[in-house]
């Protein structure tokens, strides 16, 4: 959600620099951005020396141009990423809307640096509860807040909780609350230090596994969830509680068999990826339309 634009889905791409193994081949990039909402793919970059080749040789570039709400160049910092895209979706969480933030790519492309980041330079998810919890400082006079986090990871089309290991969970049909997985463990950071450990933790429990795309692969789907109760401090006991969540998403990356070269355990893994981003694709279609 967009609330500077009054919009339900945003949709923002960034590109990633060249790995070592792209830059010591030569390779080139096949994007371009022209603007902060207009990328090019597969740009007609046509030298001199082109013109003068026979035109057997010649490859006719495709030259496509796509928009977006925002464009992310290779250059881009985290903490800009994180104004620009997710800082937004607050906004509508604090309105009291469910509002969720996914991280869609081929594998490698840079989701869970995006989302999770490093020591040096931490991801969305980070930012994103460091000023979940500075936004709640500035209304404490006005209302109370409590936040409640779960931390999870969809594998092989079974779900784990990521902060409490037990195996694997159901999942149910409540008749007030919906679906929901049982047994998953909800969690309450005092700070956003606590939080900070709790994505360690939960991180150092993800499945990941090397594969020939990418040395530090994730294998499953990571979400993060964050439930915000808000209670005006006037209204006594009797007061309305409105009730909001907002569901950070790192999925594992979109794979051809045929580029991965994977076998055995990695190829059942890429399949059920493939599978499982199928279907969520079809429900942002629906959602969309």
């Amino acid at each position: 959600m967009a609330a500077e634009k009054n919009e339900n889905i945003r949709v923002v791409v960034r590109i990633r620099p060249e790995n070592p193994s792209e830059l010591s081949s030569g390779a080139e990039s096949v994007v371009r951005p022209i603007d902060d909402e207009v990328l090019v793919f597969d740009p007609d970059v046509s030298s001199e020396s082109d013109y003068w080749a026979p035109s057997c040789l010649k490859r006719k570039a495709r030259d496509v141009r796509f928009l977006f709400d925002h464009v992310f160049d290779e250059h881009t910092q985290q903490e800009e990423v994180f104004r620009q895209s997710t800082c937004h979706v607050l906004d509508g969480v604090f309105g009291g809307f469910n509002c969720s933030v996914l991280a869609y790519g081929a594998t490698g492309a840079g989701k869970t640096f995006t989302m999770l980041g490093s020591d040096g330079q931490p991801g969305v998810i980070f930012r994103t509860m460091t000023e979940l919890y500075k936004r709640i400082e500035d209304v404490r006079n006005e209302k109370t807040c409590e936040v409640t986090v779960a931390y999870l990871e969809v594998y092989n089309e079974t779900i784990r909780d990521l902060l409490r290991p037990s195996g694997v969970l159901p999942v149910l049909q409540d008749p007030q609350k919906g679906v929901v997985v049982s047994k998953l463990s909800m969690h309450k950071p005092a700070t956003a230090g606590d939080l900070l450990r709790m994505l360690e933790t939960g991180n150092a429990n993800r499945t990941q596994h090397p594969t020939d795309a990418n040395a530090t692969s994730s294998r499953s789907h990571a979400v993060f969830q964050v439930f915000l109760q808000q209670r005006a401090r006037t209204q006594g006991l009797s007061a309305n509680v409105s009730t909001s969540k907002l569901v950070l998403v790192d999925l594992a990356g979109s794979e051809r068999a045929t580029v991965t070269t994977n076998r055995g355990a990695r190829f059942r893994e890429g399949a059920n990826i493939n599978r499982s981003l199928l279907a969520l694709g079809n429900c942002i279609n629906a959602l969309a339309e």
